[in-house]
């Protein structure tokens, strides 16, 4: 059985690491001049961008509904999200594959290849504590599913884009320290050269998986798959109700609205069979807690 993930703890960890590494790096920028570093500094500070993208939309899906919102801001949280996936595709990427190709026509030796190294190896272990922290979170949510499954079926975007940003960062950065190290150890330019192509295509892969996913939820993804087959296992299990019918979900960011189409055991007035469904519905929200807006049809026939 999955539990509760704690999305904003992973953020804040990302946040962290990422601001932790952008020091490092300025630093590093600072005392070698080089352009390449205050690149990756800047670069490394967008990313402190894309956290607190996640935090407003995580703030702005707490809004209540209003007459314009009926169903509140919920899924303000998946635009947020896909915001900064695209910002992962183009600020990250795609700068990363044309400063690959640029040191692969223009190329420059290295200045203080050591000093390098060492902010990397920084980076690495601060990446690897954000990524340590992130799939604590994830492993709380995915229960018995495979990674995969976590990630084609979460409706938890803002953990899924941390999930992603993460990976990609930890890969990225051996990918870079790789890079490095052969080119110290050969002199051959080359290698740093398609180390930062590589990493390009590294973020603009996961970029394109994760805006894919999010994309599901802004046109309106339901529950996920087994969460649905729990509420449905629910309600054919209670006395009141004889056959469900149907059973539709829509997934609101952390909320969900449910509409439910079943026929109800006999009755021997219609007031008691709308308190049979007033009880059902009752126990259905304290079961299924995310559970914020019900719509209850009692038919005789799908």
């Amino acid at each position: 059985m999955s539990g509760h993930a704690d999305s904003k703890r992973a953020i804040f960890l990302a946040l962290g690491a990422n601001f932790a590494i952008f020091i490092a790096k300025l630093v590093a920028a600072i005392f070698t001049g080089s352009g390449a570093m205050m690149a990756e500094a800047v670069h490394s500070l967008a990313d402190c961008g894309n956290q607190g993208l996640l935090l407003l939309g995580m703030r702005q899906a707490r809004r209540p509904p209003s007459p314009d919102y009926p169903l509140g801001w919920g899924r303000a949280l998946y635009f947020w999200s896909f915001l900064v996936a695209i910002l992962l595709f183009s600020v990250g990427g795609m700068f990363s594959v044309y400063e690959g190709v640029h040191k692969l026509t223009h190329a420059e030796p290295l200045s203080w290849p050591w000093l390098a190294v060492g902010v990397l190896a920084f980076s690495i272990v601060t990446e690897g504590v954000s990524m340590h922290g992130c799939m604590q979170e994830v492993n709380k949510a995915r229960g018995e599913q495979s990674l995969w499954e976590w990630f084609r079926e979460t409706r938890a975007s803002e953990l899924l884009v941390i999930f992603g940003e993460d990976l990609a960062a930890l890969i990225g950065l051996c990918l870079a320290l790789a890079a490095v190290l052969l080119t110290m150890l050969t002199g051959n330019l080359v290698y740093d050269a398609i180390g930062t192509i590589c990493i390009g295509v590294l973020l603009i892969v996961v970029a394109v998986l994760v805006a894919r996913e999010v994309k599901a939820l802004l046109i309106g993804q339901g529950v996920e798959p087994r969460r649905k087959a729990e509420m449905v296992a629910f309600l054919e299990a209670r006395p009141e109700i004889d056959q469900v019918y149907n059973l539709l979900t829509l997934q609101m960011g952390t909320d969900v609205m449910v509409a439910t189409k079943a026929k109800m055991a006999a009755t021997p007035t219609p007031r008691a069979m709308i308190e049979a469904i007033n009880t059902v519905e009752a126990d259905f929200k304290a079961r299924f807690k995310d559970v914020r807006w019900s719509f209850f049809e009692p038919d005789y026939t799908d």
